[in-house]
């Protein structure tokens, strides 16, 4: 009989990370490095827990561009399509439907958000605004204006999209250096004719005209 022991097999060990967990932290890690580099419009946060809505529609209401409306949606329905086919608001663009173009930017309680990437139901008690609720044919926001100034805009389906990105981006930074700024802050908006460069030159108009109190 042999004396030669056979080797011994190393018992596996949980690993201290599970590979859900490895995946929704980088997701997160992403999601978050990704927003501190890029001027991308976001999902809107939301809180953690609360009542359970649904399936079938529920009644709630929304405050947009300074009024109150009540709406009766299933909860499933993203903004863009509250506003939209619910409330004649057709300014937001549905283009990509998944939080890429910023076709559909609004501002929520002063932050551009995509509207096809949040629920309706979820901005319950929050400051919505759209392009209808910017300046008037009489009395047109600076960056409206600009847009037309400086032709930044072709077809003009991506427009409300890029001036509600604009707006918010000069209401948190009034004084863009550099048509580089410019593109840093909207870089989470697209344009297929390609009209970059108006609308750049069109933002640091209109920054201008902010700066001098003619904001809307």
């Amino acid at each position: 009989m042999s004396s030669r022991k056979e080797p011994e097999v190393p018992k596996k060990t949980k690993p201290a990370v599970s590979r859900r967990g490895f995946i929704q932290g980088v997701g997160l890690g992403t999601g978050a490095l990704g927003g501190a580099l890029t001027g991308t419009a976001e999902a809107a946060p939301q809180s953690a827990g609360g009542a359970v809505s649904g399936p079938g529609a529920v009644p709630f209401s929304l405050r947009i561009n300074g009024k109150t409306h009540n709406v009766t949606l299933e909860p499933r329905v993203t903004l863009l399509d509250a506003l939209r086919d619910s409330l004649d608001l057709t300014g937001a663009k549905r283009v990509c439907d998944r939080g890429t173009c910023g076709a559909c930017t609004v501002i929520v309680d002063g932050r551009a958000v995509y509207a096809c990437s949040v629920l309706a139901i979820d901005m319950q008690g929050r400051q919505i605004q759209t392009i209808e609720g910017i300046g008037t044919p009489d009395k047109p926001h600076p960056v409206t204006s600009a847009f037309v100034e400086h032709d930044a805009q072709q077809c003009g389906y991506c427009t409300p999209g890029f001036v509600m990105a604009a707006k918010a981006y000069l209401d948190r930074n009034p004084n863009p250096r550099s048509e580089a700024d410019v593109e840093a802050g909207l870089g989470g908006n697209l344009c297929r004719c390609g009209t970059y460069v108006g609308v750049r030159k069109a933002v640091l108009d209109a920054a201008r005209d902010v700066r001098r109190g003619r904001n809307a």
